[in-house]
């Protein structure tokens, strides 16, 4: 026997899986459509994940086991298929992965039976959060994510160490547990990607070199790195590429978000970049590119952020945030960006290689003073308007 309530919030949650998503028509900037609802949320966590079914122990139908937040997700597709492997944060506050299975890409994101249990490779690891999944041309599929553990050198129970962890798989199933990223001149690494190509015959990293677990000190900004083994990855220099700068949308700190997407002008990256205001800090999604040959060369800079936090997407557990780990481009040329907001829910923007590319490419640069601003901005509007007058 089950309880009544079971098959009441089962309808709600056949409910949700089940609604069609549908583009945002209160927006346009011409770059990407924002979709109307979230693609992950709590409410997509399966019952079975969070409650005792057998009434004899859950009488009242207690959460057992709930669930705080879905955000920060990879992305892959797969034989037609769109996964993510998203975080999941519990009620407890730990973080964990679960895939997420959908058709569209869009909507009806549905979570296998179970979650994704890594192999408990270091006891001291408490925390494991945002992995990005890279297709790897050496026919893997690597999963690369935080692993936080507790930082014993000070009597403080929120210092924490960070560290970049590896998996490998070939169907998201059975996972494969490597060596913990080493970077020798970086005491802690965050938000760290792998490139799908081997450059020069080496595995190449985009990292975040930082002194500190929340603060970058001296990390100027995402880095680039070589290493001949991933099962024991150690990158001995790192170079910057896409730089911190003052008065910016990166000024406190930066980091790379999805893989990079190879189209015929370069690598186009989407990352995010972080700036300190009354509030707090404030995290938004802006993108660049980068050399076919030589992805540790920036050649594009668009000035400004790609996606920021809008209208709904600013309130959450930590407001003000935007935040991607995970993209996807489809057979059609069509790119989903999967972001989270609030780190609290997934949203999804779709947009197409093509404009993608215009944007990153013909998006003029900061000139990084105000004065310059307002000249490039009136150099706009004069041959906008001098187009203008030709049709009236």
């Amino acid at each position: 026997m089950l309880h009544k309530q079971y098959y009441k919030e089962l309808q709600k949650y056949e409910a949700l899986i089940n609604r069609k998503n549908e583009t945002d028509k209160s927006f346009y900037n011409g770059i990407y459509d924002r979709y109307k609802y979230p693609v992950l949320t709590r409410e997509h966590i399966p019952l079975t994940w969070q409650y005792d079914l057998n009434v004899k122990t859950n009488p009242y139908f207690m959460k057992r086991l709930g669930i705080n937040a879905v955000m920060n997700s990879g992305a892959i597709e797969l034989n037609g298929k769109y996964y993510l492997v998203a975080r999941i944060e519990g009620d407890d506050r730990k973080s964990f992965f679960g895939v997420a299975e959908s058709n569209s890409g869009t909507d009806g994101f549905r979570f296998w039976d179970y979650p994704i249990l890594l192999p408990d490779k270091y006891p001291q690891e408490t925390n494991v959060y945002d992995m990005r999944l890279t297709k790897h041309e050496d026919g893997y599929i690597y999963g690369l994510f935080c692993s936080e553990s507790k930082d014993n050198s000070v009597n403080d129970l929120s210092a924490a160490v960070a560290a970049a962890g590896i998996v490998r798989t070939k169907d998201l199933k059975t996972w494969e547990r490597l060596d913990n990223l080493v970077t020798e001149n970086s005491p802690q690494q965050r938000n760290v990607v792998l490139h799908p190509e081997f450059i020069d015959g080496k595995y190449a990293f985009y990292t975040r070199p930082m002194d500190d677990f929340i603060e970058t000190g001296s990390g100027g900004g995402i880095g680039f790195g070589l290493c001949g083994d991933i099962t024991h990855a150690v990158i001995g220099e790192e170079k910057l590429i896409s730089l911190r700068k003052y008065h910016t949308i990166t000024e406190a700190k930066n980091g790379a978000g999805a893989v990079p997407v190879k189209t015929e002008k370069g690598w186009i990256h989407i990352a995010h970049g972080v700036r300190n205001t009354a509030a707090g800090l404030r995290y938004v999604i802006y993108a660049f590119a980068t050399d076919l040959e030589d992805p540790s060369r920036i050649i594009a800079e668009p000035s400004g952020l790609l996606i920021g936090p809008r209208e709904g997407e600013r309130i959450g557990d930590v407001s003000n945030v935007v935040f991607t780990n995970g993209a996807i481009v489809n057979e059609n040329g069509e790119v989903f960006i999967y972001y989270a907001s609030g780190d609290t829910r997934l949203h999804v923007a779709v947009t197409t290689i093509d404009k993608l590319t215009d944007y990153v490419f013909r998006t003029p640069e900061d000139p990084l003073r105000s004065v310059e601003c307002v000249k490039q901005r009136y150099d706009l509007i004069e041959k906008n308007l001098e187009y203008l007058n030709k049709y009236k």
